[in-house]
């Protein structure tokens, strides 16, 4: 799978390397990473429940000695992948909002992201999945859902309070506009792609939703 419903796994920085250049058990981070790469083709082809450990190892292509230094059990597995997901996914938009060029553009190249995302990565398989889990495990969706400091919400938030900070946009409630912002770009092609009823947008239908999102977005917040 080479796209980003749970995105390419990037190997760590070292920080646990012994001075031996040997790593401590459960440390080596591209044996983490052998272990999620296998994980995340089993879940996303036998489904959360009926993927065993076994399957996990046979597709990691480790012991199963080896797994359980890493993971606890298939709960911990699958909540390392949701978090490396949504903390993936946050870093890219985090590189869009750095830009220090004209904020119209920036916010599109925002919601134009996002919505790519979501009509042509994995996304959708994997939300499908955390969906299936959801009343069993509360918790995982909470913390996929939260705000916090790695949340596309939340990047979004603060980038929002900076731009009210230098007088482009009046934001009494910066999380409440990043929230509004999202869904106006994106909810349309969420829903439908969520629940299988619509094709793959066309880059125009796109970029006609985003655009419309930041004419309506905009006249709302811009300063005048």
């Amino acid at each position: 799978m080479n796209e980003e419903g749970f995105p390419p796994l990037q190997r760590q920085d070292t920080r646990c390397q012994q001075a031996t250049g040997r790593f401590a058990a459960g440390e080596d981070p591209a044996k983490r990473i052998q272990i999620l790469e296998g994980a995340k083709r089993a879940f996303m082809t036998f489904g959360y429940d009926a993927t065993s450990m076994n399957d996990i190892t046979r597709e990691a292509g480790v012991s199963k000695g080896t797994l359980y230094v890493y993971f606890a059990n298939k709960e911990d597995l699958f909540a390392a992948l949701i978090e490396h997901h949504k903390l993936g996914f946050t870093s890219t938009l985090r590189t869009i909002l750095t830009d220090d060029g004209d904020m119209k553009e920036t916010l599109r190249r925002y919601g134009a992201t996002f919505a790519h995302h979501i009509v042509e990565s994995d996304m959708m398989p994997a939300l499908r999945v955390l969906l299936g889990v959801s009343e069993r495990m509360p918790g995982l969706c909470k913390n996929f859902i939260r705000t916090g400091p790695e949340n596309v919400r939340s990047v979004l938030m603060n980038y929002l309070a900076l731009q009210a900070e230098k007088g482009a946009l009046v934001v009494p409630d910066p999380e409440l506009a990043a929230q509004q912002f999202i869904d106006l770009s994106t909810a349309t092609f969420f829903k439908q792609r969520l629940f299988g009823q619509h094709e793959k947008p066309t880059q125009d239908e796109i970029d006609r939703m985003v655009d419309s999102a930041l004419d309506v977005f905009l006249t709302y917040y811009a300063r005048r």
